[in-house]
């Protein structure tokens, strides 16, 4: 095969994938004898494009899954997308609006057809944009979170847990997001970092009967024509004659009771707590415990109600309520304090809209009892976190967990599974389909009802509550042969795929959905299979940009990713984004990154061509040559040995720059320096074999991290079939190195450079063979250094005159002056470099001479002087022996 000048990923990428395809590489089935190795992707969005965190999470599963496949597992990277409810909703809703068509107008149904019309047109473009990356996912087994199996094995789960007591219907104050118009669940509160801004405003509150007042401080006095009580703490002497009376409301004057309770901090705000059962999660805990009527004033679209009894208010935001509010307390003279200050405010994941708490009748998963086993498998290091400082946070939460409201009010997603056939709290039934709902609400009614009596929940499941049985249900783990309804358990054994393939072996995620979706994949794997869903979990950083803000499109500092492949290759980007990822730390990312992992890409092509050029002739293989291969194997196993101790710690970027430092500096600038032929020579054909040989194993370690490249180049070397492709060739097996031989070579690498370094500064020319003279025994690799430095060894005890010396450890070396070189101007150098060894060594002495500051500075700033001393000591004497020489 020809090969061009220039590596062009474009003619590569495209080509390599779909012969890839086409051999059906990616494809795993059970096979009794081998080893399964199982990633499940985290399903991106179903209305997601291909973003930075993306590139990065999926660069390190096709790492990992593309060497697992190489060392002759059964390597299965399952690929899919999540339906995502809120967001494909928003999305449909938005395609509607277009359209002139509200969702107010539409029937269920016809809404649903919309959905699934713009899942089929948008839904795959971000699969098909992975692939661009070159993700070798069994594409064969693509799933998505809405399809029938999928769907049916969610609502069993459902159905399940609510019959063994796990899921219950319940009236709780849940986190309410007025945009989108549904619940949200605790973990998709968001709150900024470093705050917002807010105010604190202080009302007054007249007592009944009475010219007494108190002071309130609250940041929503929008919800102040809720308020049902004000509690005071029993112990606070200032308040506490107040309890068993009444204040007023402002503005409508309703009474409510002074209540004492301990929730109330005697130190903190006024002492008095306006108490708001139907807005607050708190004071709904107060509103419990005193019996509280619960006045809830705002819509599910964040707009007041008639129940705030101010007819200007009805109708409107609550943020413009808020506004309006004020300016009426301040000209009634009850507003008698603002202070600005900086909070925390909860706001919806998905809208960015500040979440309304509000009271609701709503689904819910008890969790205390049904996550133990979760809580017990990651601290007990059965499942292993990476980093493992993410023990703490996982702990903390496990220790904390709440029950989780799982009912969202929007109709993309899965439909509760619970039919009403009466008024009453109880007048329902939990069933997997209609038919038997019916059977179940006649036993329980004790009445002849049809389906026509029967009404579904109108509800759906957050999509957490489906995502979290994703590395089972797609190899089809709930099905009727597999799922045993009596005890609600999966027999797996009974489930070729799910046996082979279950627990899955590496989860490679983002720290911030541990709770989300890593947790709880964790609680159903041990709930259905008494089994951990997977062995790792890889916790990945957030990908920022230099000035490590967090890239959003609203700051224009996220780079288009196929853009970024088009320029710089795809396995430029892939190298690119691991140079810099430590597992758990955020990636600053550079584009210049990505230009490394290009001109990395251009030397192994250079080497290639380098290699490929080679003609061959009938000698021998040279001593020198021999050594040169000998030493690079060796090389090569000490940096296999090194990688796999990297892949067993999930350190990604350190095993990257294990092979990048073998191929640039060890494989290119040693060995093919060392074994190259003179310029038009040819070169022996025992050496070209084993160099080829030995870039083929360099291919092997690379592949996982630049697959297209080196696809491309073991296909150059030799014509192969579909059965010998790079893709699945063998991993390279580390065999035991010589430390000797190694420190023998870099020995030889540090006098070849020290006298480049001596051609560099002198002005000498590369091919001007130079005389190197040590008393150093160095005979042993005295033929190979004279021909990677371009000299000529000598064994001398004696300095020879006129000679530029270096120092390697103990031993210095020699180079005699050649005739190009000007003596008097290396001398008025070196006496310029003394002149200012000699000042800096005065300074060091006059502050050591100082007994202050030898008495009085810190042990270690004394000894790093005195180390500075002794170091200018030694450049002076070597630099007046130089001196002397000349």
């Amino acid at each position: 095969m020809s090969i061009s000048s220039q590596y062009d990923p474009s003619n590569v990428e495209d080509k390599w994938y779909q012969y890839w395809l086409d051999n059906n590489y990616f494809h795993a089935t059970p096979k009794s004898g081998k080893e399964a190795y199982t990633i499940v992707i985290p399903p991106p969005n179903v209305t997601g494009v291909l973003h930075m965190g993306h590139m990065l999470n999926n660069t390190i599963q096709d790492v990992l899954i593309r060497k697992a496949r190489m060392e002759g597992k059964e390597a299965c990277w399952l690929p899919g997308t999540d339906h995502a409810s809120i967001a494909t909703e928003a999305k449909v809703v938005k395609m509607l609006r277009e359209k002139g068509i509200k969702k107010s107008d539409l029937s269920r149904d016809e809404f649903m057809e919309y959905a699934w019309e713009w899942k089929e047109k948008y839904g795959g473009i971000i699969l098909e944009q992975l692939k661009k990356l070159g993700a070798s996912c069994d594409w064969d087994r693509t799933s998505f979170t809405m399809d029938q199996t999928y769907h049916d094995a969610v609502i069993r789960v459902f159905v399940d847990l609510y019959n063994k007591g796990y899921i219950y219907r319940g009236l709780r104050m849940i986190n309410w997001d007025c945009e989108a118009q549904t619940t949200i669940s605790n973990e998709e509160v968001i709150y900024n970092e470093e705050g917002e801004k807010s105010t604190l405003y202080s009302v007054r509150y007249q007592i009944k009967d009475s010219d007494e007042f108190v002071t309130i401080a609250t940041q929503r006095p929008e919800t102040i024509l809720g308020d049902t009580a004000i509690a005071i703490n029993p112990k606070d002497e200032r308040f506490s004659h107040l309890i068993g009376k009444e204040a007023l409301v402002p503005f409508i004057d309703r009474e409510i009771p002074i209540i004492g309770d301990d929730y109330v901090e005697l130190d903190f705000g006024t002492g008095c707590l306006k108490v708001t059962p139907a807005h607050d999660p708190n004071d709904y805990e107060i509103g419990l415990r005193h019996n509280l009527e619960v006045v809830d004033t705002i819509n599910l679209d964040g707009t007041l109600n008639e129940k705030c009894e101010v007819d200007k208010y009805v109708g409107k935001d609550r943020f413009e309520v808020r506004k309006m509010i004020i300016e009426d307390l301040r000209e009634t003279g009850i507003l008698v304090g603002e202070e600005e200050f900086v909070t925390k405010i909860g706001r919806s994941e998905r809208t960015n809209s500040v979440v309304e708490p509000k009271l609701s009748l709503q689904w819910f998963i008890k969790m205390k009892d049904i996550s133990r086993k979760a809580h017990k498998a990651v601290m007990d290091d059965e499942i292993q976190l990476y980093p493992s400082k993410f023990k703490n946070t996982y702990n903390h939460w496990m220790e904390n967990v709440r029950d989780w409201c799982i009912s969202r009010q929007l109709w993309w997603g899965q439909r509760i599974p619970a039919y009403y056939y009466g008024d009453g709290d109880d007048d329902f039934v939990v069933a997997e389909n209609i038919e038997t709902a019916v059977k179940l609400a006649q036993e329980k009614s004790g009445k002849p009802l049809t389906i026509e009596d029967l009404t579904q929940d109108p509800d759906v499941l957050d999509t957490w509550a489906s995502s979290n049985i994703w590395p089972i249900a797609p190899f089809n783990g709930f099905d009727d042969q597999y799922f045993d309804n009596e005890n609600g358990k999966i027999d797996k054994s009974k489930n070729p795929e799910l046996d082979f393939f279950y627990p899955t072996d590496t989860l490679v995620t983002a720290p911030e959905i541990l709770f989300f979706w890593v947790a709880r994949m964790i609680i159903a794997g041990y709930e259905y299979l008494d089994e951990k869903p997977f062995q790792n979990v890889y916790l990945t950083g957030i990908v920022r940009d230099k000035l490590r803000r967090k890239m959003s499109k609203s700051l224009g500092n996220s780079p288009d990713p196929l853009e970024l492949i088009a320029q710089y290759g795809a396995d430029g980007i892939r190298t690119g984004m691991l140079f810099s990822s430590p597992a758990g730390n955020d990636l600053l990312f550079d584009e210049k990154l990505c230009e490394q992992g290009r001109n990395f890409a251009n030397k192994i092509w250079n080497a290639f061509r380098l290699v490929n050029g080679w003609e061959v002739s009938s000698d021998n293989q040279s001593e020198t040559n021999k050594q040169a291969v000998t030493w690079f194997q060796n090389r090569l196993n000490k940096a296999l040995k090194e990688l796999e101790d990297h892949f067993s710690k999930f350190r990604m970027s350190d095993a990257l720059m294990t092979v990048y430092k073998l191929v640039w500096n060890d494989f290119c600038s040693w060995y093919l320096e060392w074994i190259k032929p003179p310029y038009q020579k040819p070169i022996d054909q025992a050496t070209k074999e084993q160099t080829v040989e030995l870039f083929e194993q360099v291919l092997k370690v690379l592949h996982p991290f630049m697959p297209f490249i080196t696809e491309e180049l073991w296909q150059q070397f030799a014509k192969r079939d579909s059965s010998e492709a790079l893709v699945i060739s063998s991993w390279p097996k580390a065999a035991e190195f010589e430390e000797n031989i190694l420190k023998e070579a870099d020995l030889m690498f540090e006098i070849t450079s020290g006298i480049r370094n001596v051609r560099n500064s002198k002005g000498i020319s590369p091919k001007e063979k130079l005389e190197l003279a040590t008393a150093s025994p160095i005979k042993d690799i005295a033929n190979s250094l004279e021909k990677l430095a371009n000299i000529t060894y000598k064994e001398s005890e004696d300095k020879p005159d006129n000679s530029f010396s270096f120092v390697i450890g103990a031993d210095e070396f020699f180079i005699p002056a050649t005739e190009n070189v000007d003596i008097e101007s290396e001398k008025k150098k070196l006496e310029e470099e003394l002149n200012y060894a000699k000042g800096f060594l005065q300074s060091v002495n006059k502050k050591l001479a100082n007994e202050r500051f030898v008495n009085g500075a810190p042990e270690h700033v004394v000894a790093n002087e005195r180390k500075k001393l002794a170091d200018a000591e030694a450049k002076i004497k070597t630099l007046e022996e130089s001196l002397a020489s000349l």
